[in-house]
């Protein structure tokens, strides 16, 4: 009875240092901060990860998750400055950046931290498309739009210690009742821009056009002129040279009378018989009379 007894006192003393060690430590995982509470009072925080010690029983542990977390925002409508409806979908990526504050403004608690990010970013996403037009809004789409949206949501939420590090829109489109018109309406734009494009470019052409007729003219113009000139010159040079040919009075003679037979040759023609007058030129001409 007496071994029995003491074993019990053994499993009983075991058991109260498991119990009075599972109190005492506590771990820290990466991405996480641990938070100790002292009768309602933070009196630290540890953000290493590993085995830490705390006061069992009087002391208490709150864990938050600082890592990046990935939230989901309903659709909402929103009015452009020109008074256009438009449907945002929207979707965060925020992170507990100070946890004794986050603890201390909302508990801890995911759930409540959720909804202030959503009315922050609800709000910024109506502010920053209420100061633009419908045409600027598809225009600042992307990084433009994405950056105007995130820092307007952490001046709102940076009171609880959480930072919004991306606030996009995945999506953001007409009501179905403002998509066909608008539609077509951005047909009829392109289709102005394309007829302008259209227009600019046959008048280039044709300025181009003219411009080439001009130089054509011009060249011809002048190579007109030019050949007008080496014909005159040639014709100048051919008379040069018939007068230094038939210089004399002979040779003047022999050059009338070739000249002469010539235009005889071509009054015959194919028929090679001519009828005369002897008082005729050619009639002379043929038989050596003055």
């Amino acid at each position: 009875m007496g071994k029995t007894k003491k074993y019990i006192i053994i499993a009983v003393v075991v058991i109260a240092a498991m119990i009075f060690a599972g109190e005492t430590l506590f771990t820290v995982n990466p991405n996480e901060a641990a938070i100790v509470i002292n009768l309602g009072k933070i009196v630290g925080i540890e953000t290493t990860p590993g085995l830490h010690i705390h006061v069992p029983f009087v002391e208490s542990i709150a864990k938050i998750y600082t890592g990046d977390v990935l939230y989901d925002i309903p659709v909402s409508d929103v009015i452009t400055s020109d008074k256009k409806s438009m449907i945002a979908d929207n979707y965060v990526i925020w992170k507990v950046t100070d946890p004794t504050k986050y603890y201390q403004s909302l508990g801890g608690i995911t759930a409540r931290a959720e909804e202030r990010i959503e009315a922050a970013v609800y709000n910024a996403t109506k502010n920053t498309i209420s100061a633009m037009s419908q045409d600027q809004i598809i225009a600042a789409r992307g990084n433009t739009l994405t950056k105007l949206i995130t820092d307007e949501s952490n001046s709102d939420i940076a009171q609880y210690g959480i930072v919004v590090e991306l606030a996009e829109i995945k999506a953001l489109d007409l009501p179905d009742d403002n998509k066909e018109a608008v539609y077509e309406r951005m047909i009829s734009e392109r289709n102005n821009i394309a007829a302008g494009y259209t227009a600019n470019g046959q008048a280039d052409a044709q300025k181009i056009k003219n411009e080439a007729n001009k130089q054509i003219s011009i060249l011809t113009a002048n190579a007109q002129k030019e050949a007008a000139k080496l014909e005159a010159e040639g014709e100048a040079r051919y008379m040069q040279i018939l007068s230094e040919a038939y210089n004399t009075e002979e040779k003047a003679e022999f050059y009338s009378y070739i000249r002469g037979l010539d235009s005889l040759e071509a009054m015959a023609g194919e028929n090679k018989t001519l009828i005369l007058d002897k008082n005729s030129e050619y009639a002379r001409l043929l038989y050596g009379q003055n």
